[in-house]
């Protein structure tokens, strides 16, 4: 009965050790944050770092909705021939808001695309 005692005791103990080893590998959500908030800082201070050969990519050209060509208003994500020519026909424009105010481009469209162009109006 000893034995039976003891194996049962080892069986126990090993079932025990094999969870335990599951649990400490388990990582609550908090603190999965804090690591990727903590890897992001250390990319972004890599980045910005002396002597790296790392380059910030440049910044996108803003486009003159006044001036621009076809094809440069095209080569705004979210612009197409469509808005592109609505553009054209448009000018000149006072201030790029006037996009939705004259119902040239949706507000969504306008939304994503604001930050891309300018409206310059030329000196007379």
């Amino acid at each position: 009965m000893k034995t039976a005692t003891k194996t049962a005791l080892i069986a126990v103990l090993l079932l025990l050790s094999v969870d335990l080893g599951f649990a400490a590998d388990v990582i609550t959500p908090a603190t999965k944050l804090r690591g990727a908030a903590k890897s992001a800082a250390a990319v972004k201070q890599g980045l910005r770092g002396k002597g790296n050969d790392v380059k910030t990519p440049a910044k996108a050209k803003i486009i003159d909705i006044n001036t621009a060509a076809e094809a440069e208003l095209k080569a705004v994500p979210g612009i197409g021939d469509s808005y592109a020519a609505k553009i054209i026909a448009g000018r000149p424009y006072a201030n790029k808001a006037q996009l939705k105010s004259r119902n040239i481009m949706s507000v969504k469209v306008y939304e994503q695309v604001k930050d891309m162009i300018i409206a310059k109006l030329p000196k007379k």
